[in-house]
């Protein structure tokens, strides 16, 4: 029993100095799309399917969208991209999780992803990705 906690130890240090390291590169990429206008900046980079295409990829309007949502304003950043709020609940649990660890030596964990969210979190962006692409009325408020 004492050699397991004594690696978990040692491993412990270096895991809450990785966390630490993602969680202020997480909080440095919040402040930057926080302060700069992503549609007029210039150094966030396009979305290269739009780009190519035309047609927007589920992630589309994700930057400006956050850059809305930063400065309070709901109903612009759900306008930019409706996955707002999940990929925002997404990424403040994996952020307090990080925090965490480095704090206390432990996050709340993620536990295993089983195939089924895997292959539904990919369908539900592959609906996403062609509804909002679909050049009729109901399906244009999607698009960002």
């Amino acid at each position: 029993m004492e050699n397991v906690q004594s690696v978990i130890m040692v491993n412990s240090g270096s895991e809450r100095i990785y966390a630490g390291a993602g969680a202020a590169a997480m909080a440095v990429g919040v402040a930057a799309v926080w302060y700069f206008e992503p549609a007029t900046s210039g150094i966030f980079p396009a979305c290269p399917l739009y780009s190519m295409t035309g047609f927007a990829c589920p992630g589309c309007g994700m930057t400006r969208g956050f850059h809305a949502l930063f400065h309070g304003d709901i109903v612009t950043a759900l306008d930019f991209n409706a996955l707002i709020p999940l990929v925002a609940i997404f990424f403040g649990y994996w952020f307090l999780s990080l925090v965490l660890t480095a704090v206390r030596g432990r996050g709340f964990g993620f536990g295993k992803m089983s195939a089924g969210l895997v292959g539904t979190t990919f369908i539900l962006l592959l609906v996403f990705g062609v509804v909002r692409n679909i050049p009729a009325y109901p399906f244009t408020v999607l698009f960002p």
